[in-house]
């Protein structure tokens, strides 16, 4: 089964299943640590700013790698890459597996996304690079499911597994796999490629890491430490200057490390707006939703992750169907019909009670995924279409930099939102509660009034900020009226100094 991506015209199954198994037990394992977090504080004694880093650092670590996987990409072979990344994914995996103590648990992760970092924009440019236009909906669907369902399915499976096991089987769990799937590619993966004489702008590197790390943890600590903490707003000012250095750099430079002009392609534009919003709006359900499963309704994790599983596995079905979709159809019909049923349900989950039944919510949620299944995929694939061969590393390693920072910017500002809220509703709350009091609480009764006031400023605080993602997913909707099909532009450099071919409208 010895397949080379440049030697035929048939697309190469083989070294893509190897990609999509390695990526999807990469993303599995992003989402895993989530539910485990309470039991590792316990295990190895640590507090929850502390252990909140096996999250932050590893997506910090995602933020800095991707913007270099352009380079990576263009430099070396499909066959070194894979087998670079899936080796320091499986060394961190048994790292972790065996950690006793937290610095080495921290350590572990942080080795696990530098691997991982590398393996979806790797995936995503063999695909392109593998199907023509016309076809690149169905492969791409097929993308979208392990997009999809990877991180879907894992808050479930680590909820099961730590109502039965020790954290540390998460890992253990994976070890295998992803050492069966390093075996496989060492012997079956194959692929040629022309000696590519291009060096890394060590300059860029650095702004790059200084710049999306800086905006990446700023945004993550925000709704933690609060908008006015000086460790929020410097680092987000000093990672929006790098980042504006670091694009006056790449525009200086022949070859850059990430490729700023693609973005005189329209419709990559489009898309790369469209994403930004809609990732940022997909972050409130992930987010809020448990909260309040969890929170108010005392629902526990298990049974908070079995409510979010069926609507996963329907955007993880959907997902090829609305490739071939795509491929007859286009985005636009797609993008209009899937954010309309997304602003819908969004706009639902806004009028949420202490009643609301858990069938209701998980029918409604399963209807926003079915919504969102229709709009990702097939609004970054219109883009990324128009790109020349040429530039698909850098519209991939774009696609995947700009939907990192912009589910950082999209998860602090609704926690903010819903810290604020919160605080705003409690005392017309209590105000309202007071007067309709006919006499004066005992002590028992006055702690139990308090905790329901809490509990409905919560709840008032998540329904603004459900609604705050009403107007996000609206913006989206009104940008997907502007897409338009497109073929590849032909006859653009390396340098980017020819104009964009014209349009091929729908």
């Amino acid at each position: 089964m010895e397949q080379s991506i440049n030697e035929t015209n048939r697309p190469p199954w083989g070294i893509l299943s190897i990609l999509m198994i390695g990526a999807f037990i990469s993303m599995l394992n992003e989402t895993l640590l989530n539910v485990a977090l309470p039991s590792i504080m316990k295990d190895l004694d640590v507090s929850p700013s502390t252990v909140q880093w096996l999250s932050t650092g590893y997506m910090l670590v995602n933020g800095v790698m991707i913007p270099a996987t352009a380079f990576l990409i263009q430099k070396f072979t499909v066959r070194r890459l894979f087998l670079t990344a899936m080796g320091l994914f499986f060394i961190g995996t048994v790292l972790a597996g065996f950690a006793t103590s937290f610095p080495v648990l921290l350590g572990a992760r942080m080795v696990q996304a530098s691997g991982a970092a590398i393996m979806m924009p790797l995936l995503m440019n063999v695909m392109l690079t593998s199907f023509p236009p016309e076809k690149r909906g169905g492969a791409m669907g097929l993308f979208g499911l392990v997009f999809i369902f990877a991180p879907a399915v894992g808050p479930t499976l680590s909820g099961w597994l730590i109502e039965h096991f020790d954290w540390r089987m998460l890992f253990h769990l994976v070890t295998p796999i992803a050492a069966i799937v390093l075996l496989i590619a060492v012997f079956l993966l194959k692929d040629k490629k022309e000696h590519v004489e291009i060096r890394l702008d060590f300059l860029s590197f650095l702004l790059s890491t200084i710049g999306f790390g800086g905006l990446l943890y700023g945004f993550s600590s925000a709704g933690d430490k609060g908008w006015d903490s000086p460790e929020v707003y410097v680092t987000i000012a000093v990672g929006a200057i790098s980042i504006l250095l670091f694009i006056w750099r790449q525009l200086k430079l022949e070859v850059p490390m990430l490729n700023f002009r693609i973005f005189k392609y329209p419709m990559f534009s489009l898309s790369s707006a469209i994403s930004i919003v809609i990732t940022m709006a997909m972050f409130s359900a992930m987010l809020l939703l448990p909260i309040y499963v969890q929170s108010i309704r005392g629902i526990s994790p298990i049974k908070s992750g079995l409510l979010m599983l069926p609507g996963s596995i329907l955007m993880g079905i959907m997902s090829p169907i609305t490739g071939k979709l795509f491929d007859k159809y286009g985005g636009r019909v797609l993008a209009v019909v899937g954010l309309t049923i997304t602003i819908a349900t969004s706009y639902y989950l806004s009028t949420l009670t202490l009643h609301t039944s858990y069938t209701e919510l998980m029918l409604i949620y399963s209807a926003r995924m079915f919504g969102m299944s229709m709009v990702m995929m097939p609004v970054v694939t219109n883009g990324l279409n128009q790109l020349p061969a040429q530039f698909y590393p850098h519209g991939t390693a774009m696609n995947s930099t700009l939907q990192q920072v912009s589910g950082a910017i999209g998860s602090a500002l609704l926690v903010t939102i819903m810290s604020n809220r919160t605080k705003t509703h409690a005392p017309e709350i209590a105000a309202s509660t007071m007067k309709q009091l006919t006499g004066q609480p005992t002590p028992a009764e006055l702690a139990d009034m308090q905790q329901q006031i809490a509990m409905q400023a919560m709840l008032e605080g998540i329904n603004d900020a459900f609604l705050v993602s009403v107007g996000i997913a609206c913006i989206a909707l009104v940008l997907a009226f502007f897409i338009k099909r497109v073929k590849p532009a032909g006859g653009v450099q390396e340098t980017g100094k020819r104009a964009p071919q014209k349009l091929a409208e729908n």
